[in-house]
């Protein structure tokens, strides 16, 4: 034991000036920082503010580089979407959301000003403001049965069209796709907890051009379609996509009204 002692001394010490020498060469007022974005995913953080300048201005204006992505928490996510559905969401008669994914990314740069400099608590607060490239990407499956009435089928109507599957079986996917590249504004704050280690907050919204983008693939096997209900035929194909066009325009032009995309980030990070 003692051994080991004096071997865990010498390594310790022979670390520490190592350590301390690299640490000569980062910068004052560099951060890094990892985190969790409620609309992006896994958010990481480079950026810089150096609080220590005697300048007025130079102490409250800091940088950041700012990314994030849902691929390394895909599995978590999935596995959460299916446990909050799980025997499906009902969104009409005798029809449900089964299955659903979501997918983000984005890339940001960042200008922040604090307002206070380096006082006491009321220095963690900031405003920031910059450009946010980034896109999401959500799918739905839709399915609709009826096994306690198997005589009942399901129909579903687009404009002036009635649709019905046979095998009382309905199915069908819808996805959104949103390129909110924009400018950005927001506010955060840096929460001291030890040494150089902080817990940031970040809350804005990016102002897009673009609105989310709407899109429903229907599978035609086994569709039918009639204009008044009762008499049914083959659907035509060429007229479920003019039908699903309209029925789309419409529901795009109301979410056409929205052109701001939220975004919330919590997590931790060091600044030297």
């Amino acid at each position: 034991m003692k051994k080991l002692l004096a071997i865990a001394t010498v390594a310790t010490m022979t670390i520490s000036p190592v350590f301390a020498g690299v640490l000569d060469f980062v910068p004052t007022g560099l951060e890094l920082g990892v985190g969790v974005s409620a609309t992006s995913g896994l958010n990481g953080v480079v950026g810089y503010i150096n609080k220590t300048r005697e300048s007025f201005w130079l102490k409250r204006i800091g940088v950041r580089a700012d990314f994030a992505t849902t691929k390394p928490l895909k599995s978590l996510i999935n596995s959460g979407i299916d446990k909050y559905m799980d025997d499906g969401i009902e969104v009409g008669d005798y029809m449900s959301i089964t299955d659903g994914s979501i997918e983000s990314k984005h890339l940001a740069a960042m200008l922040d000003f604090y307002p206070f400099g380096d006082t006491w608590f009321l220095g963690g607060w900031r405003i920031s403001g910059g450009y946010v490239f980034g896109d999401a990407k959500i799918k739905a499956n839709l399915t609709g049965n009826v096994d306690e009435l198997p005589s009942q089928e399901i129909q579903f109507q687009l404009g002036d069209t009635y649709y019905k599957y046979s095998g009382n079986e309905l199915n069908g996917i819808a996805k959104m796709k949103w390129d909110f590249s924009g400018p950005y504004l927001g506010t955060g704050f840096d929460i001291g907890l030890f040494g150089g280690f902080k817990l940031f907050v970040d809350a804005g919204v990016v102002f897009t051009s673009k609105a989310a983008e709407l899109s429903l693939d229907i599978p035609t096997d086994n569709l039918q379609q009639s204009t008044d209900g009762t008499s049914w035929s083959t659907v035509d194909v060429a007229e479920l996509k003019t039908a699903k066009a309209e029925t789309i325009k419409d529901a795009q032009d109301e979410l056409d009204k929205y052109k701001f995309y939220p975004m919330v980030k919590m997590g931790f990070m060091y600044r030297f």
